[in-house]
């Protein structure tokens, strides 16, 4: 009896670690336009960047009004939806919806972290290269 116990114990435990794929989310708030020759950006430079970062990595960037972008990632039956706030000066990106990536009370799947990680490190190169 004890053996079972055990095992379905272990089972248990098991399957609560691989259902463990939440993280809580990570927005990007007000990162620093850095330019290599520190020269200031007008906004539509630092729009075009943040939309050619985002296409490299598949995202789909849409300028909604100046200042903000909506930035929508779809992979498989994932989709992560943002919005990207900018000025010459600095840019954020803050988590807007999702479909099928486990959102519930600031947590998200941990795949959508690494997106967002990936889309502000473009972002980053594709300024610096200006």
């Amino acid at each position: 009896m004890n053996y079972r116990r055990t095992l379905i114990t272990l089972t248990l435990l098991l399957l609560l670690i691989a259902g463990c794929t939440s993280q809580p989310i990570v927005n990007v708030t007000d990162a620093p336009v850095v330019t290599t020759g520190g020269k200031p950006l007008t906004s539509d430079q630092v729009r075009d960047a943040i939309v050619k970062a985002g296409s490299a990595l598949g995202w789909a960037m849409t300028p909604d009004s100046p200042g903000l972008i909506t930035g929508r990632l779809s992979l498989r039956d994932h989709v992560a939806v943002v919005d990207i706030r900018y000025t010459p000066k600095a840019f954020s990106i803050i988590y807007k919806d999702s479909t099928n990536l486990h959102y519930r009370s600031g947590q998200i799947h941990r795949n959508y972290n690494g997106w967002i990680e990936n889309l502000e490190r473009e972002i980053r190169n594709d300024l610096l290269r200006m």
